[in-house]
């Protein structure tokens, strides 16, 4: 069953849910199977669909997951943001205070999420040209998206971190994921979600971001 939602609606309304995931429920496989397919359904370089997703919903996995998500979590890593980038992400007061309490939340309840989604594409990047960074990640990325849409339209949430990082490494090897070969792209937690009532977020206005013939 789908929530009664129009096509602008779930675009607008998949939100990165954190505080309002329900631990109480399993997520069935069947759910994360048909987001599956409709995953991988995006667009691909190539056609080389060298997309994967790993789910994890083992106890006993699901609790080493975790722990390395926490310990990735403190590491830090990613370059600084610059004088733009926190002016944008301070346009509307509080936001990223509300963002800020919700990382902390779900630092201190990942252990609790029924499951764990980690997408992951065929092709290291570390040395690639720009041309064939774009299409690894290009034939990963659309797909995570069209799996959140997809999940949202079933009422679990999801929230895009790459909190995994700074130890891609050893959950790979957790994961028995050949890391040479294989690029962990994000951590997704997955739950149904308390409530499904989300709402559009405030951003930053269309005409900094829209250009037309030139920059």
């Amino acid at each position: 069953m789908t929530l009664d939602l129009t096509p602008d609606q779930l675009l607008s309304t998949t939100r990165a849910v954190r505080k309002r995931l329900d631990f109480s429920r399993p997520v069935p496989r069947k759910l994360i199977e048909e987001c599956v397919d409709l995953a991988t359904q995006a667009p691909t370089g190539r056609n080389r669909q060298r997309w994967h997703f790993l789910v994890v919903t083992d106890e006993d996995q699901r609790m080493v997951v975790a722990d390395i998500y926490r310990r990735a979590m403190v590491t830090g890593g990613g370059a600084p943001v610059n004088a733009r980038d926190l002016r944008r992400m301070n346009t509307h007061p509080g936001t990223m205070e509300r963002i800020f309490d919700g990382v902390q939340y779900l630092y201190a309840n990942i252990h609790r999420v029924p499951a764990f989604v980690i997408p992951a594409v065929e092709g290291r990047t570390e040395r690639a040209s720009v041309l064939d960074q774009s299409m690894t990640w290009g034939s990963i990325l659309p797909a995570v998206w069209s799996f959140m849409l997809a999940a949202r339209a079933r009422g679990l949430g999801t929230c895009w971190t790459t909190a995994q990082g700074p130890l891609e490494r050893e959950l790979a090897k957790a994961l028995g994921v050949p890391y040479d070969e294989v690029m962990l792209a994000a951590f997704l937690p997955l739950a149904y979600t308390i409530g499904t009532d989300f709402k559009p977020a405030r951003r930053i206005p269309r005409d900094e971001v829209l250009h037309w013939d030139t920059w």
